[in-house]
């Protein structure tokens, strides 16, 4: 489908004080995400709430687009869906004119629902079921190829559909300069490289060679690109840079032993941002001094062009997926105040949790938190901002707050990405609403669940019921 339309200019409030170019400190001192008032929000729709800038959202992705064409001819931005798959998102990216990165039949499905040009779409997965590369051939997406097995389960389908597959293949790449760079433990211990290679993902040079010799010599079979994903490892865009130029050197190899070029090669995501009060990983990578997509793109682009020339071969087409970069800095969470408790810490209740800030638990993620109300306080006590679950539930340990009491709102900045998409029902807890905010305007965009959406799933079968609903024969 082709989009026809222009997308808005962009003009960020003016705040006091900025936590984005769309979330700030508004005129009455309260936070605000465009121009309107978090705390009117909640209000409205409830919490705990997600509320999403849709014009920071755009302001992200320009900021990608524009570095990397300022810096190489032929650039594509696929949005990593799976960083926030809300059906109004999608639209926001198909209007700027984004392709997209699924994972499995949900993702794909709900990116061509909204209108996605299938040829924008690639098709990523480690073990796809026959079900999702059916949806993905019918539909002209790109698959990468994971696995051995996938091409022959690919032409067997595009030949009973009598449709022509396009392919690229991830690749399990050398990354030899990274043996010794540490980072993040997004993929358990170890350097950067040691990381790379214990996960599932990608196929070796060998197997790499194989997969494309084969597919040429299929009627059904046209190779597009060739893929790989470095991750949120690191944020130093040198170590991106000796990814994008690797990448180049297995295009001379696949040139060399299996007689095709590729013309598109994808460098994946793991683009991070920074903010003034720090985010991430505990805090203390991603603050004023994390590389911007200005940084990613001009190391990157310089090491494919160097690549490139050195072997010989003509500049590909360039495509990357960013998610949380462009996501993450476009959302906040908000939670109200419960109970707050003193003993040996002081604790701070909230009715949003782990749940729905999964990062905070599982990978020690930092969201910087203020209060939604008079946010620029003065923060003169020390916190644990927990939530309501059975375990720790820690959103926001030792952190520095104005005094807070029941009632009261926090909000979690920074929290558009991997949040909504990921979020459990521990404890049976209900899913949170999103809200789009649009400038003054806001809207509704993913309903609050409910408990019939938690309890209708369940099913008891009739020998329990009849166990526990038996009448005494002898009464």
């Amino acid at each position: 489908m082709t989009n026809h339309t222009t997308a808005p200019t962009l003009t960020p409030p003016e705040y006091s004080t900025s936590f984005g170019e769309y979330v700030g400190i508004g005129p009455n001192g309260n936070l605000w995400v465009d121009g309107c008032d978090v705390a009117e929000l909640a209000d409205r729709y409830g919490t705990p709430l997600y509320v999403i800038s849709e014009n920071q959202l755009r302001h992200g992705y320009r900021a990608f687009r524009d570095a990397f064409r300022r810096h190489y001819p032929d650039v594509e931005i696929l949005f990593a869906n799976k960083s926030n798959n809300g059906l109004a998102i999608r639209h926001i990216f198909n209007q700027e004119g984004a392709g997209g990165d699924c994972f499995g039949a949900q993702e794909m499905y709900m990116a061509l629902l909204a209108g996605t040009d299938p040829s924008t779409l690639v098709l990523n997965g480690s073990n796809k079921q026959d079900d999702e590369l059916e949806l993905a051939i019918a539909n002209g997406l790109c698959i990468n190829i994971d696995a051995m097995d996938e091409l022959d389960r690919i032409d067997a389908i595009a030949t009973r559909l009598g449709r022509t597959a396009n392919l690229g293949i991830r690749l399990k790449l050398d990354l030899d300069p990274l043996h010794d760079r540490h980072g993040v433990a997004m993929h358990g211990p170890g350097t950067l490289k040691q990381q790379s290679d214990s996960t599932k993902w990608g196929m070796t040079r060998e197997q790499t060679v194989e997969i494309v010799k084969r597919a040429l010599a299929m009627p059904n079979m046209r190779l597009k690109e060739t893929h790989f994903h470095l991750s949120r490892m690191s944020n130093d865009p040198a170590d991106f840079a000796v990814m994008a130029r690797e990448m180049i050197t297995w295009s001379g190899h696949l040139r060399d032993h299996a007689g095709w070029t590729p013309p598109t090669i994808d460098i994946g995501g793991g683009w991070t941002f920074g903010k003034w009060y720090g985010t991430g990983p505990n805090g203390q990578l991603d603050d004023a001094n994390a590389p911007t997509p200005e940084d990613y793109a001009r190391l990157c682009c310089t090491a494919i062009k160097e690549e490139a020339e050195r072997l010989g071969l003509p500049l590909p087409k360039l495509r990357l997926e960013p998610g949380r970069s462009l996501s993450g800095p476009a959302g906040i969470a908000v939670g109200r105040v419960g109970a707050v408790k003193d003993g040996a810490k002081k604790w701070v209740n909230l009715d949003l949790s782990t749940n729905h800030l999964s990062w905070a638990a599982v990978l020690d993620w930092y969201y910087h938190a203020v209060p939604v109300r008079d946010a620029g306080a003065e923060a003169t006590e020390t916190v644990d901002l927990v939530g309501p679950l059975c375990n720790s539930d820690e959103l926001g340990p030792h952190r520095k707050m104005p005094p807070l009491e029941r009632g009261d709102l926090v909000a979690f900045l920074d929290a558009g990405g991997y949040t909504e998409s990921s979020a459990a029902r521990y404890n049976a807890q209900l899913l949170p609403a999103t809200v789009l905010v649009t400038g003054s305007a806001h809207a509704l965009i993913t309903e609050r669940e409910q408990l019939k959406d938690v309890a209708g799933r369940f099913r008891v079968p009739p020998h329990l019921l009849a166990a526990s609903f038996a009448r005494d024969e002898a009464a």
